[in-house]
């Protein structure tokens, strides 16, 4: 067995152009080499291989059995190894097969990726999309290990460790169905405490979100009579009963089954991230999948 420890990589691909040329002076014209250089580099392929490689003959040097032997191996290899280095081709969405998986809330889902998917298959037809459930403890291990490619999450508890791009600033409005009798106009502080409220625990089961929050800093509290996972229920929810909510305006916008008003309440909104990881930082498709995502919502 060749211990490949003692051959380096000048020294196989001298070997390939002596293979070509079967001449040191040639060899060393493309390789850029003085002669001298590849002689000394022969010579240590001879003591590697175990094997004279080249003789001298009548028309330059012929090639041993074990040369010849070596000759496609050799030169099949190197090309596999330049492909290997070589730098990443420019994306062609219009010609790619990739599989993207994206970690998502309900929330995202529809002011991230439904925003952008027309889009996507109209400019990458024979790319794929998998929305996986965002769970926002296990999203660094998942990016990491490649089983995501993006995940959206908001900037505040975002995992470490992880490159981030924030896509937008939300804000809360004060949603109700249409028609709804308590709120034909921006009700008061007091009015608004009054009305039964739905918020969304993401965790599950809490009644007590940022609006709460605010209210409690001013000795205030409010009625929350139901508490819901995810924010689409929510909607429906909204339009299907007298409850009110504090809803991000980005889902409240074209909801025509919805009466939404500024709340009497100042509470603060979030910023919206893409996060992903840095192994994936420069590969060409994903910095193309970033950027039209960016670009649509």
């Amino acid at each position: 067995m060749v211990n490949l420890r003692s051959l380096d990589l000048n020294l196989l691909v001298t070997l390939d152009v002596l293979l070509s040329e079967h001449n040191v002076t040639r060899a060393a014209e493309r390789l850029n080499f003085s002669q001298p250089s590849v002689s000394v580099h022969l010579a240590k392929l001879r003591d590697a291989l175990g094997d004279p490689l080249l003789l001298p003959g009548p028309r330059g040097m012929r090639p041993t059995a074990r040369a010849e032997a070596l000759r496609e191996p050799l030169r099949e290899a190197l090309e596999t190894l330049e492909r290997a280095v070589a730098p990443a081709r420019p994306f062609d969405p219009a010609a790619a097969a990739h599989t993207w998986r994206v970690a998502a809330s309900d929330y995202a889902e529809s002011t991230i990726i439904l925003p952008a998917l027309a889009g996507l298959r109209a400019t990458a037809p024979g790319t794929r999309l998998a929305v996986v459930e965002a769970a926002p403890q296990r999203i660094a291990r998942q990016a990491e290990q490649g089983e995501i490619d993006l995940a959206f999450h908001t900037s505040e508890g975002a995992p470490e460790g992880l490159r981030r791009r924030v896509l937008f600033a939300e804000r809360y409005v004060l949603a109700a169905r249409a028609g709804h009798p308590r709120l034909k106009r921006r009700p008061s502080l007091a009015q608004f405490c009054k009305l039964e409220h739905v918020i969304v625990s993401p965790a599950g089961g809490g009644f007590v979100g940022v609006t709460d929050t605010v209210l409690a800093s001013a000795g205030l509290t409010r009625k929350v009579a139901l508490s819901v996972p995810h924010f689409l229920f929510m909607l429906s929810v909204l339009v299907s009963t007298d409850l009110v909510g504090m809803l991000p305006e980005r889902l409240a916008r074209g909801a025509g089954a919805l009466r939404v008003v500024e709340p009497p309440v100042q509470v603060p909104g979030y910023e919206m991230a893409m996060l992903w990881h840095e192994r994936s930082h420069r590969d060409p498709a994903h910095q193309w999948l970033r950027e039209f995502i960016a670009k649509s919502v």
